[in-house]
C-alpha cells in the first residue's frame, strides 16, 4: 500500500475526526466532553486526551465540567478507570504545557 504522506496514521486519524464532527448534529462542548467521557470508557492514554485538549479550551470547557464528566461517568466505568483517566488527562496537560514552551522557544 503506497501513501502520499509521511504520517499516514495521523492522516487517517484527522480525517475521521473531521467526518465524525461534520456528521455529528452536538454544540462542540457537548461534543468534546462526550468524547472525554468516551476516553475515559476506554482506558484511552493520555496523548489521546491531548488532542482534545486545544479544541476543548476553544469550546469554553472548564476543569470543573471534566471533573464533573469524570464524576458522572465513575459509576458505570469504575473507579480505577476513572483514576486512570484523572492521570492521563494530567499527564496530556504536561504534554501540552511542554509543546507551547518548546513553540514559545523557537
Amino acid at each position: 500500500m503506497s501513501t502520499a504522506s509521511d504520517t499516514p496514521v495521523l492522516d487517517t486519524l484527522a480525517a475521521m475526526t473531521v467526518d465524525s464532527v461534520e456528521r455529528c448534529g452536538l454544540a462542540p462542548d457537548v461534543l468534546l466532553i462526550t468524547r472525554i467521557a468516551a476516553l475515559a470508557a476506554s482506558d484511552a492514554p493520555p496523548i489521546s486526551y491531548a488532542a482534545h485538549i486545544e479544541p476543548g479550551l476553544r469550546a469554553g470547557l472548564t476543569a470543573e465540567q471534566v471533573q464533573d464528566v469524570l464524576v458522572a461517568i465513575a459509576p458505570i466505568v469504575g473507579t480505577a478507570r476513572v483514576m486512570t483517566a484523572a492521570g492521563n488527562i494530567a499527564a496530556a496537560l504536561g504534554i501540552a504545557i511542554a509543546v507551547a514552551d518548546a513553540e514559545i522557544e523557537n
